[in-house]
């Protein structure tokens, strides 16, 4: 009988120390979760900073791309629209 009673006792030691070490992460979670609260509510409102950025992409052409209204050569829409005529398709690949 005293082996169950300890058995009973190391088991409880166990599951509270269990307990203790969930309480713990739990708070932790909670200071997290509290910090990020106080760090929003001292951010600008994010659709007006996503208006100016708006803003500024659309006024300014991408420096890196050409601007071109149309096809530079005709004769490159080959190769991206496939052949007009199948039949006439001596490829092997299609």
């Amino acid at each position: 009988m005293q082996t169950e009673s300890v058995r009973s006792v190391a088991a409880d030691t166990r599951g509270k120390h269990r307990i203790s070490a969930e309480l713990k992460r739990l708070e932790q979670e909670i200071r997290h979760l509290e910090e990020e609260l106080d760090q929003l509510e001292k951010i600008e409102a994010a659709s007006a900073a996503c208006k100016e950025i708006l803003s500024n992409f659309e006024t300014r052409p991408d420096p890196l791309l050409p601007m071109t209204n149309g096809p530079t050569s005709p004769s490159w829409d080959q190769w991206f629209e496939g052949p007009q005529d199948k039949s006439g398709c001596r490829c092997w690949i299609l």
